[in-house]
């Protein structure tokens, strides 16, 4: 992986991507394979009926997702979502989520992906995700 913000992302005090920071994404590892994200919860991530919110969990999703396209890329980082579609399964309660992303089919421009969000023992969503290299 030849990718300067892959490497600077994987850094303990990284400073790079201010999302990660501001939810307290843990990187558990980034390959060409498939990349894995985890999330611990807190009831800041809640919506009102106490259950963490939907958009955290594709916000979680989208992120690792993107993460393995630009694994895949060589040094550009420059990708954008185009579209994707999520469905829950399960409400999300547990203290910490795992995503893994992994690339379904890829393409010279648009690069298609899936994800899956999980407790640490049940599905609670899934996604698929294509994106756009950009340059």
């Amino acid at each position: 992986m030849t990718n300067k913000y892959l490497d600077l992302v994987q850094k303990e005090d990284q400073q790079v991507n201010r999302l990660f920071r501001f939810l307290g994404v843990k990187i558990i590892k980034i390959s060409s394979e498939e990349v894995i994200f985890s999330l611990p919860t807190s009831e800041d991530l809640t919506q009102g009926n106490g259950v963490i919110a939907g958009g955290i969990l594709s916000t979680l999703m989208d992120e690792a997702m993107a993460h393995v396209v630009m694994a895949n890329l060589e040094g550009t980082t420059n990708i954008a979502t185009i579209d994707m579609t999520v469905r829950f399964f399960k409400p999300a309660k547990g203290n910490e989520l795992t995503a893994r992303a992994t690339l379904k089919k890829p393409g010279r421009k648009i690069v298609f992906t899936h994800a899956v969000v999980t407790d640490g023992m049940t599905t609670l969503a899934d996604a698929d995700a294509s994106f756009i290299i950009l340059g």
